[in-house]
């Protein structure tokens, strides 16, 4: 993942949802595609709570699991690596990175809401 990996837990709470009043099935406000300025890193944030990040051209480079908690993310890679980030006015910072949400989605199911 990235130079910051923190060995950090996540919370046993269901993947995504933080709002006690919104639906069970209502995607989370931070699922879509998060990207650097310079396009080079890439996140996708899955309404099932995976998470598939590119590197450069390497698609697909990480994938695994994240857990929102409030303004905080947390992420598991399949491999058992850990990494966190903070979703603060419309921007996550993440390992060093500032990442943007993108206005088109990798997969279809996820938002196309741009900040």
């Amino acid at each position: 993942m990235s130079a910051a990996l923190a060995p950090s837990l996540l919370a046993a709470s269901s993947l995504g949802a933080t709002d006690a009043a919104a639906p069970a099935d209502a995607p989370h406000p931070y699922v879509g595609m998060w990207v650097t300025t310079d396009g080079r890193v890439r996140h996708e944030l899955l309404p099932n709570g995976r998470y598939d990040e590119a590197r450069g051209q390497r698609e697909s480079a990480y994938q695994g699991r994240y857990t929102v908690t409030g303004h905080h993310i947390d992420y598991v890679d399949d491999t058992g690596f850990t990494a966190d980030g903070e979703f603060i006015d419309g921007v996550l910072y993440h390992g060093g990175m500032v990442l943007r949400r993108a206005s088109v989605p990798k997969h279809p199911g996820t938002s196309r809401d741009a900040d």
